[in-house]
């Protein structure tokens, strides 16, 4: 059970990776982001919708508590993608991506806040998952700023005909880097509150495909009356290019409902560092990414900035391992208290 989780959460930052690339072509093109993210969030509304009515879902009571927090989990998601995409949309997927590392970093200190991580720096459990969120980040860094010579310049999927360099239409010159930066750094730490919050939401109410019909639906109904007061003209909302249309259904239909389903699994069944701690691998799935279907040269930075952050990733999955033990361990002599992190034991 640790590594599908951990595969899963890989497999959500490529589909990030996608996502972002496919919405900078789409705003190139003229796509507005109230608009990208009102269409995604109705879609996935939509799948949710289906999900919940094939699966015969019996919904249980929602009191004040539960309802209050997910109607912050939506305000909170939609705040954070409008911060996430403006910055796309003034800078690149590339800085959103080296951005994004701090996510683990602003993650690991709310949950400490929320007493949801235990923090005693004086056990290993906790001195191996700092050590490990600081080494992630530091490996991403290292991809950001050191390209370093080049180790591979050709791809078998790609030919010197034929390679796109994508570096030139989704990046614009006039793009404002500080102000890019900025909204990205606001947006990951919603982000990061998204987390908590999600955690204490899946605390009360254990139902991923509920919370997420729930969720989409508050985003949805926040972004729709944004977009028609920010967009009044009803022309803004239409599709005129493939790659918008493209943009909208890999979004809406697979990739923002399948990374919602998925963190929401992840952050019930491991606690929210888990799954933010994945976030510093989008920059090198970019970088493979790139590398071999696109035939850019894969340089030892990246290289070498993977192989730090898989040593990072190994050793905050060691410290939660080891953790999760400890509790083990611990529970006959509890007193018949439940300790706050067993409900994201595997």
């Amino acid at each position: 059970m640790e590594i599908l989780p951990s595969l899963a959460m890989v497999a959500v930052e490529c589909s990030h990776v996608v996502v972002s690339i496919l919405f900078k072509a789409a705003s190139l093109k003229g796509m507005s982001y109230y608009n990208f993210i009102a269409y995604c969030y109705v879609l996935g509304t939509l799948v949710f919708t289906l999900l919940v009515f094939f699966r015969n879902t019996v919904f249980r009571p929602m009191k004040f508590p539960l309802i209050s927090r997910l109607c912050l989990l939506g305000i909170s998601g939609y705040l954070g993608m409008i911060c996430a995409y403006k910055g796309i949309e003034v800078g690149s997927p590339t800085l959103a991506s080296a951005i994004s590392n701090l996510t683990p970093a602003f993650t690991f200190i709310l949950a400490a806040s929320f007493r949801m991580e235990k923090v005693d720096f004086r056990r290993e459990t906790t001195q191996a998952k700092i050590i490990g969120t600081i080494t992630s980040i530091a490996g991403a860094l290292v991809i950001t700023f050191y390209r370093g010579p080049k180790i591979l310049t050709s791809s078998p999927w790609t030919s010197s005909s034929s390679v796109v360099q994508p570096q030139r239409p989704l990046q614009s010159s006039q793009s404002n880097w500080i102000v890019g930066g900025i909204l990205e750094v606001i947006a990951h730490l919603l982000y990061s509150f998204w987390y908590v919050i999600q955690a204490q939401v899946m605390k009360i109410y254990p139902e991923e495909i509920v919370v997420n019909l729930f969720y989409n639906l508050s985003v949805a109904l926040l972004a729709v009356p944004v977009c028609l007061i920010t967009e009044p003209q009803l022309s803004s909302w239409r599709l005129t290019h493939n790659i918008s249309v493209v943009a909208v259904l890999y979004s809406g239909l697979f990739g923002f409902s399948f990374s919602s389903c998925v963190h929401t699994w992840g952050v019930r069944l491991k606690g929210p560092v888990f799954v933010a701690i994945f976030k510093p691998t989008s920059i090198v799935i970019a970088a493979v990414m790139s590398a071999i279907f696109l035939g850019e040269a894969l340089h030892l930075g990246s290289v070498i900035g993977a192989v730090i952050i898989t040593g990072g990733l190994y050793a905050v999955l060691w410290g939660k391992a080891k953790e999760a033990e400890e509790m083990r361990d611990e529970e006959p002599s509890s007193g018949g208290r439940v300790p706050l992190l067993q409900s994201y034991k595997c």
